[in-house]
């Protein structure tokens, strides 16, 4: 059971059960290193020691920076099995970010992928008191630095090689005295509201998800997984540390980020997790390449894209696909799907997720339809990641599934959705007052996700539950959902809708700058820059189009009447969305009251002066004049008869 046994002492037991299979794959130069699971083990070993002879121990924590590397989970399950705690961070996040976590932590050791991260470390060191020890994992560029807290990987096991030697008894002994209701890992949250908080997990909380997943979805030792998400990001840690040992499936690593679809393809992984973002983005490279292709291969994509939907639409409505369909979508499997599955590296892939934020039902429904088991799951960081997925058999764009068996979920007074687990965190670190108002004394987290259960048990998400509001005249609005619908436009890279208590429907879009940039030269549209090509009257009209067709699919009380393209992406060094991209939705209201207030006012433009963050920390002052557009209400209602196919959830009328 998950509330008897540690991460360290299960990494000890696979390597004792099955010590030659493949525990971790590494793609390095080109090709694929395999550890198997006593390997696995000798590594952790040494860096545990190693640790222990520099004076690591109970409750000290250890921070891991970089992509995902096997030295970066050696160091996280090294620190746990000394009775220590993991602090992953994000390896993007700029200086003041990672030194208030790196502090707020009392990180004392950090281990860094590369030179790039341990600079970075070493520019905040006088703001660490707590820091003592730097270890690096790639060496290049590295040798000839001078700096007594800075040690090479290789070093730290050698000297935990030499400290097992004189000391053979003390790391089993370590791993023995282990307790599952130890803390193990401090996961911060995304901060969509404040500063991030230290979510404290012990051992049980996070053994007990992966024991969820395992009996709920049918998680097998064969599983092949590729880590490739933010090690920071709780999803990650749950699926690659410790639904990877619970099980003993195959946790494998790409080579760098930009190689990521190529090993993927490669690899030919049975259980994928990704969030919406990389579904969005990936649906929209497969229209730009369509668009781009022949008339013929043009023409062949859109016939049996639409084959495929309208089964899906069958599938998902309960009803029988008539055999004409069924056969002509068994062409299209030989001609279209297989191929495209096989390009997107999801050939062999039998359990996809998609989770962290909602996914549009659109986008959500079109990788189901090329024969992608594409499955949403719902959790929090305060839950240890996952408490529900959808069952194969029972996927549905509009729910998160039920439930993993041991978990419940009711619904309060005010609609927020309330859940009580095993994964149920141990508070927030250093905040006892906010520990306190997240949890029930019963022991019920509160989400601050407003939904319901509807008529199989399935939860539904509506919005996060401060954001659930109504507009002038009554009507219930989620902006979230016409956020969703708006980015499955290939050309709207993110969107922020405002409405509460106005009198209409406004939108900030961001355009997606590679889209937008491929369709301004396919129409001999010049351009030199971002703001350039933002500010075009063009784009303006493509943008005004694509919210005319997702206006066409929704109540008309909540169709959007008025939008701006902003000149900037939203971009999480300026704190308007969070490193896992999520709009930080009060922040961005804040910083662009001005454009608020212009939609509301019936202004035509807007003068905006917007702070700018570099990726150095720099900043500067954007100044611009920006117009605002109407959508056309002819245009937004032309296609209303879809209005009839359209599920839309309650809280958005």
């Amino acid at each position: 059971m998950s509330g008897d046994i540690t991460l360290p002492q299960l990494l000890r037991r696979n390597s004792e059960s099955f010590p030659e299979r493949p525990a971790l794959r590494e793609k390095d130069r080109g090709i694929w290193q395999t550890y198997s699971w006593r390997r696995y083990w000798e590594e952790v070993r040494d860096v545990a020691q190693g640790l222990a002879a520099r004076g690591f121990g109970p409750g000290d924590k250890l921070s891991v920076i970089g992509e995902n590397r096997p030295r970066l989970y050696f160091a996280q399950l090294a620190a746990m099995s000394l009775g220590g705690i993991a602090v992953p961070v994000y390896q993007d996040a700029i200086a003041t970010e990672l030194a208030f976590v790196l502090d707020h932590a009392e990180t004392s050791v950090v281990v860094a992928e590369d030179q790039e991260q341990v600079d970075k470390i070493l520019s905040l060191k006088d703001a660490l008191p707590h820091l003592k020890l730097i270890v690096y994992d790639d060496p290049r560029g590295l040798l000839n630095y001078d700096e007594p807290i800075l040690e090479s990987f290789a070093a730290l096991q050698a000297a935990g090689r030499e400290f097992g030697a004189a000391n053979p008894d003390f790391l089993t002994a370590s791993i023995a005295a282990g307790d599952p209701h130890a803390l193990a890992l401090f996961s911060y949250t995304s901060g969509t509201t404040s500063r991030p908080k230290g979510v404290m997990l012990s051992h049980a909380n996070l053994l007990s998800v992966a024991e969820g997943i395992a009996a709920a979805e049918g998680i097998r030792p064969n599983d092949e997984h590729l880590s490739y998400l933010p090690m920071a990001w709780i999803g990650n840690s749950v699926f690659s540390l410790a639904l990877h040992n619970w099980v003993g499936m195959t946790c494998n690593f790409p080579e760098k980020p930009e190689t990521v679809q190529r090993d993927l393809r490669e690899l030919g992984p049975s259980l994928c997790l990704a969030p919406p973002r990389y579904w969005e983005s990936t649906l929209t490279a497969i229209t730009v390449r369509a668009a781009d292709s022949t008339w013929f291969k043009r023409r062949l994509f859109g016939f049996f894209r639409d084959i495929a939907e309208r089964v899906q639409l069958c599938a998902t409505e309960g009803r029988p696909v008539p055999l004409g369909l069924r056969l002509m979508r068994a062409v299209g499997e030989v001609l279209v799907y297989a191929p495209l599955r096989d390009q997107l590296g999801l050939r062999r892939a039998r359990l996809v997720y998609t989770g962290g934020a909602p996914l549009g039902p659109d986008t959500f429904r079109f990788f189901r339809a090329i024969g992608v088991n594409l499955k949403q799951v719902y959790g929090a960081t305060e839950l240890s990641g996952v408490c529900s997925a959808q069952p194969d058999g029972e996927v549905d764009p509009d729910t998160v599934g039920r439930v993993f068996p041991g978990i419940e979920v009711r619904i309060d007074d005010d609609g927020e959705v309330l859940v009580r687990s095993g994964g149920v965190f141990q508070g927030y670190y250093k905040q006892p007052e906010e520990s306190r108002d997240a949890v029930t004394e019963d022991g019920w987290l509160k989400t601050g996700d407003a939904g319901f259960l509807d008529r199989r048990g399935h939860l539904v998400i509506v919005d996060r539950a401060r954001d659930v509001g109504k507009m002038e005249d009554g009507t219930a609005l989620a902006p979230q959902f016409l956020e969703n619908k708006l980015k499955f436009s290939p050309y709207i890279g993110e969107a922020v809708v405002f409405g509460d208590a106005r009198p209409f429907v406004a939108a900030i879009i961001a355009i997606d700058a590679a889209t937008v940039g491929n369709w301004a030269e396919r129409h001999n549209i010049a351009y030199t820059s971002f703001q350039d090509l933002s500010a075009r009257a063009e784009v303006r009209q493509l943008i005004r189009d694509e919210i005319g067709k997702c206006n066409a699919s929704v109540p008309a009380p909540i169709q959007i009447r008025r939008f701006l393209v902003l000149n900037k992406e939203f971009d999480a060094d300026d704190d308007e969305i969070t490193r896992t991209r999520k709009i930080r939705r009060r922040f961005v209201a804040e910083k662009y009251a001005a454009i608020i207030d212009a939609f509301y006012r019936e202004a035509t433009n807007v003068e905006l002066s917007a702070e700018i963050t570099y990726e150095d920390g720099r900043k500067t002052m954007l100044h611009s004049t920006l117009a605002i557009g109407d959508v056309d209400e002819a245009t937004a209602v032309a296609d209303a008869p879809r209005l009839a196919r359209e599920r839309v959830p309650a809280a958005a009328g």
